[in-house]
């Protein structure tokens, strides 16, 4: 009875310390958060907001005059022939529509926008392959 006993214990702790190394190894790593998001620090590039879905950093870019979204993948462009984006703006003056089309390194629209900080916008990317994505973001 003592043998096993022992051998439990041990089997225990042994699996404690695969549990402490699986924990290490998932430093900076959160999976607590929404289905999709993906909670690895992404940078701007471009000057906009970032946000991360299904490993796919999106940055909106909003002036003015121009709405651009740039797509990458890993720090890699991903080709944008063929795909499209809406862009929903939401702000105290109201609620604005922008289609986005291929135009280079992003998908792009030129006009007047009213945007400014604390302007939510909600995007809804088409790569060309799969399920559009939901895209959050608010402007800062």
């Amino acid at each position: 009875m003592q043998k096993i006993l022992s051998s439990v214990v041990a089997l225990a702790l042994a699996g404690l310390g695969l549990s402490a190394h699986a924990a290490e190894d998932h430093k900076g790593h959160d999976h607590a958060e929404k289905p999709g998001n993906h909670a690895h620090v992404a940078k701007p590039a471009h000057g906009g907001v970032v946000t991360v879905v299904k490993d796919v950093n999106y940055e909106l870019v909003a002036k003015a005059d121009s709405i651009a979204l740039y797509v990458s993948d890993h720090g890699k462009p991903v080709d944008l022939k063929g795909a499209s984006a809406k862009v929903t703006l939401l702000s105290s003056g109201g609620k604005t529509d922008v289609a986005l089309s291929p135009a280079g390194d992003r998908l792009e629209a030129k006009g007047s926008f009213k945007v400014g900080a604390g302007t939510k916008a909600v995007a809804q990317v088409n790569l060309g392959s799969g399920a559009p994505a939901s895209v959050r973001f608010t402007l800062k």
